[in-house]
């Protein structure tokens, strides 16, 4: 479906549609609000993230880019892509070796952190603004491959252990740069306790979650909207015992585990918390018509407890349209959970 049919399907359904119409409101009121427990009645706030390519990962590019995306679809908050990762660094060839690893310093950081300051600049006044944040241990991955950093960790954690160390320390200097600059909090992403990850869960508590958990706790005390990303991206979940107590003041995960589906209303009562998502990225809303998007939208809001912020469970195709992105997010915007 070309974009043009796409917006006059769109088009058709809205006005076929007798919706009431929202007062304009600043986002970023509304939003706080909505973390406040005082959301509207028919109201769903909605947010899709995806990669802008090569020409927009960082500096005055992205920030460009985030701003025309955020604008263009109407999501309820900003949320900037974290694209300034490591490349691979060739000596890691043992455990021993990441001992050996080079602290990142905001030197490193800087074309990101001009991301940050510019739509901070343009936008923090009327939106939330949060930044995307990997685990120490998925930039690990990028280090060495995610595979050969599994090998390590199951034949010597310890050593492992060191690198991992040196990561967070830098981690905490762009978290805590990203925090001066005015951010309001992060989207933070785990990934290490999907099923089969790891041969042993003691692995995953005592060598991945600690690490996780120094920049999501220091974001706690001081940001007032955080995102927790539980990633299927590399493989999925059995369950989620491992991650309920991380922080956060939202949830957003795949509500596919490996043997069943599990239900937005176990997904906020596991986690005490909303919950955000509700679409699988491949699924309806990189492919579906205006109708099909329109109807599992309405079904997904209607399945879930209050408060709920519709998303999908992970980024979405770099190729899918903003018109699709838009028309889903108003679809949300309509709808009361």
């Amino acid at each position: 479906m070309n974009r043009r049919t796409f917006l006059t399907l769109s088009a058709a359904a809205a006005l076929a549609r007798p919706g009431l119409a929202a007062a304009p409101v600043n986002k970023r009121e509304r939003m706080l609000g909505w973390l406040a427990g005082k959301g509207a009645p028919h109201y769903t706030p909605a947010a899709f993230f995806l990669h802008f390519g090569d020409p927009y990962k960082t500096g005055s590019a992205a920030a460009k880019r985030h701003l025309e995306f955020f604008r263009h679809t109407d999501m309820d908050f900003v949320k900037i892509q974290f694209e300034q990762t490591y490349s691979r660094q060739e000596f890691l060839q043992k455990p021993a070796d990441w001992a050996k690893l080079k602290l990142a310093g905001l030197d490193f950081y800087e074309p990101q952190l001009q991301t940050v300051r510019e739509l901070v600049k343009a936008e923090k006044k009327n939106s939330l603004i949060l930044m995307t944040l990997y685990s120490p241990f998925m930039c690990a991955g990028h280090c060495a491959t995610a595979p050969l950093l599994l090998q390590h960790l199951e034949e010597n954690p310890e050593a492992v252990k060191k690198g991992l160390e040196i990561l967070t320390e830098s981690q905490m200097l762009f978290v805590r740069a990203c925090m001066k600059e005015g951010i309001d909090g992060f989207y933070a992403s785990t990934q290490g306790s999907e099923a089969g990850r790891l041969s042993r869960p003691e692995i995953f508590r005592q060598y991945v979650k600690p690490f996780d958990l120094v920049a999501m706790k220091e974001a706690a005390t001081a940001c007032p909207f955080n995102i927790l990303h539980v990633c299927d991206f590399m493989a999925p979940y059995a369950d989620y015992d491992a991650v309920y107590d991380y922080p956060g003041h939202v949830v957003n995960c795949n509500v596919k585990l490996v043997n069943r589906q599990i239900t937005a209303k176990e997904i906020t009562t596991q986690f005490k918390r909303p919950f955000m998502g509700g679409m699988d990225r491949l699924g309806v809303i990189g492919t579906g018509t205006p109708a099909q998007v329109d109807e599992e939208i309405r079904r997904v809001v209607k399945s879930s407890p209050g408060p709920f912020l519709l998303g999908a469970d992970c980024t979405v195709e770099a190729d899918t349209s903003w018109d699709r992105l838009k028309h889903a997010i108003a679809v949300a915007h309509q709808v009361g959970a």
